[in-house]
């Protein structure tokens, strides 16, 4: 069973990884073959392609960081948790939203799906 607790901190590292190529080769040790992430914005397919939205969220909103907003919920190889994108100098978060990562039998990430609780206007 994989440790789900860790790859959800290892996939919120991965979004507040500021070095475009560590974030790519995070994304690619996470996230097992054919895995990827599915939200109301985007639905995407592979390491490369969920790095290549980090970096665009990223560039979206500078200086703004992921954590988690509360305790993660985890059984059967699917975990879900509430994060929140907050600004490094703090202050209040300006995108909250609750995620269900899917787990492989390798450990590995198969599957996120994202949902937006709160969008900026």
């Amino acid at each position: 069973m994989a440790d789900l607790h860790d790859l959800v901190h290892r996939y919120l590292e991965l979004w507040n990884t500021a070095d475009p190529q560590v974030r790519a080769e995070l994304a690619d040790a996470l996230f097992a073959t054919g895995g990827g992430l599915t939200d109301p914005l985007v639905d995407v397919t592979g390491a490369a392609a969920v790095s290549a939205v980090v970096d665009a969220v990223r560039e979206q909103f500078p200086g703004h960081l992921f954590r988690l907003a509360g305790e993660i919920d985890a059984h059967h190889e699917v975990a879900r948790f509430t994060w929140e994108l907050v600004p490094e100098a703090g202050g209040e978060p300006v995108v909250v939203g609750f995620d269900v990562a899917e787990a492989t039998a390798e450990g590995r990430l198969g599957r996120v799906h994202g949902f937006l609780d709160k969008v900026p206007a």
